[in-house]
């Protein structure tokens, strides 16, 4: 199955194969740091924990290498992919360019019972006491996920096997261990809704401004994280 297929899973029917198990069950195990970032893949360990045979195990790994949640390296084997200033700033600067356009193509494209939907989404997110009183701002995968419906809302599916396949669960990575708290809450919040705004204004520049303005503070927000951790 190829990966485009599965980067909806969160929101699809169950797994049909042992390698689709395995590979949401490792990929959701990689994204919220069970698996710790730069541990390495022992396919015999990883075969008994989820009970599944070396070849679906393969694949799934073979899959997973391919949206960046592992690599393998000369002389080490395959692991987990490390949390890095460096390949933040390398992630962060393509999602700069590609969800900017998501926005503007958004903005043409998206219907305007979608954008309804997207505000009612974010009313959810508002609803959440955390995200109220300031603590921490956390978004389900897929559909619960404001970033994930613009793209889908650009209506490119190039740029969707881009973002929502080979990208997605990478910067879910980051996203998620590093985490969102403090004063960057209110602001991401604040912004989501300026985006939406110039998207319902059919407003494309504007909508593409504001998201580049965004993920760089999300950017800046989680090096100041990773530079604490080196320190």
């Amino acid at each position: 199955m190829a990966l485009a297929t599965f980067a909806q899973s969160p929101n699809l029917k169950p797994a049909i194969t042992a390698s689709d198990r395995v590979l949401f069950e490792i990929q959701r195990a990689i994204v919220a740091g069970e698996m710790a970032p730069g541990s390495k893949i022992s396919e015999p360990d990883l075969a008994r924990r989820f009970n599944v045979s070396r070849a679906p195990l393969r694949e799934a790994l073979a899959r997973l290498e391919r949206c960046h949640l592992i690599e393998r390296l000369p002389n080490i084997g395959a692991r987990v992919v490390n949390l890095s200033i460096e390949g933040l700033i390398s992630l962060y600067q393509l999602r700069e360019e590609l969800e900017g356009l998501a926005c503007r193509l958004a903005a043409e494209h998206m219907s305007d019972n979608e954008i309804e939907e997207m505000r009612s989404l974010l009313d959810e997110h508002l609803a959440t006491q955390r995200v109220r009183d300031g603590e921490s701002y956390y978004q389900e995968a897929g559909d619960l996920d404001f970033h994930y419906r613009i793209i889908l809302g650009s209506k490119n599916q190039y740029l969707i096997n881009i973002l929502c396949d080979e990208l997605y669960y990478l910067v879910r990575m980051y996203r998620v261990q590093m985490g969102m708290n403090g004063p960057r809450v209110s602001r991401a919040f604040d912004e989501h809704k300026a985006i939406l705004n110039a998207i319902a204004n059919r407003d494309g520049e504007l909508a593409d401004l504001l998201m580049r303005r965004h993920i760089s503070a999300s950017r800046h927000n989680i090096e100041l994280q990773l530079q604490k951790m080196r320190n």
